[in-house]
């Protein structure tokens, strides 16, 4: 790249970019799953997630001529992922669901794990509801009967899985929002300190110009 336009476009490699793609991931599955096909709800949710991963994406392709738009794209997708929070905190509530507070150990669990896919996360959701179940389904430690077996099971498919999944997004929304509040205020300094694309022009032409006259 030359001095004018700097190396750009790097946006796969940012822990930002990776955990707001594993959130849209996430999102597009726990929507097939718990949001009714005909809700606008859903398709808000899937487009707030797409909107935090291409944001981010657009910001860093665009930083080689404009640092002003990187900053105000970055901020953008930032505020698309609060959006989608929302929307999860309010899936939980309205169902009467638990969230997780900051101090709930299976919140670091879920950090600690490092998920990369959404299949990670479906099988750290899964493993936690067993967890979760019933000793024995019938709670003496027993095989229990057919009927307690299927209310177990339902037990986990209308409460338990929906609320574990709603809040391990919960989870990667919080990482992936601290990453961009971090990576917002990178840029606004380097922003304030260097200037854009206008700046460096001028930087360079005066520099060649300096050149020319020796």
């Amino acid at each position: 790249m030359s001095e004018l336009i700097p190396k750009h476009g790097g946006y796969r490699k940012l822990k930002s970019f990776q955990i707001a793609q594993l959130v849209y991931d996430v999102t597009v599955r726990f929507c097939d799953r718990y949001i009714n096909r005909f809700s606008r709800t859903r398709d808000q949710m899937v487009q707030a997630a797409r909107s935090g991963v291409q944001n981010i994406a657009e910001g860093s392709q665009a930083s080689a001529t404009s640092k002003k738009t990187e900053l105000k794209l970055t901020q953008v997708a930032r505020a698309s992922l609060e959006e989608l929070k929302l929307d999860y905190e309010d899936f939980l509530r309205q169902r009467k669901f638990f969230q997780w507070q900051p101090g709930n150990s299976l919140r670091q669990e879920l950090i600690d794990r490092r998920c990369e896919t959404a299949d990670q996360v479906a099988a750290w959701v899964v493993a936690v509801a067993k967890r979760s179940e019933p000793c024995g389904q019938n709670g003496r430690g027993g095989h229990g009967t057919e009927s307690s077996t299927k209310s177990t099971q339902s037990i986990l498919s209308t409460r338990i899985y929906p609320e574990l999944s709603a809040n391990a997004v919960l989870v990667l929304l919080a990482v992936a929002c601290s990453l961009l509040d971090r990576q917002v205020e990178r840029l606004a300094i380097d922003f304030e300190r260097e200037g854009g694309f206008t700046e460096r022009l001028y930087r360079v032409r005066t520099a060649k110009r300096r050149k020319q006259k020796r």
